[in-house]
């Protein structure tokens, strides 16, 4: 399997998991009226998933794709 066909399977795994980050169940649970380090909780949950995902996106984008990889199929 290619450096490409990993980052791509990556990419596809990213995308179910910020699926999941903004769904109904995980957002009802931050949806309460109280403040975390002055910020409503529920704020404070959606920046910091994005803020995850974009960060994973760049550590995905960035990894080494000439690095020698073992072919195993």
């Amino acid at each position: 399997m290619t450096r490409d066909k990993i980052n791509g399977r990556r990419l596809v795994g990213l995308f179910l998991l910020g699926m999941l980050l903004f769904n109904f169940p995980l957002l009802y649970l931050f949806n309460r009226p109280m403040l975390a380090l002055g910020i409503p909780v529920l704020y404070l949950y959606l920046f910091t998933a994005w803020s995850l995902i974009i960060f994973l996106i760049l550590m995905i984008s960035r990894s080494k794709l000439d690095a020698p990889f073992p072919d195993h199929e």
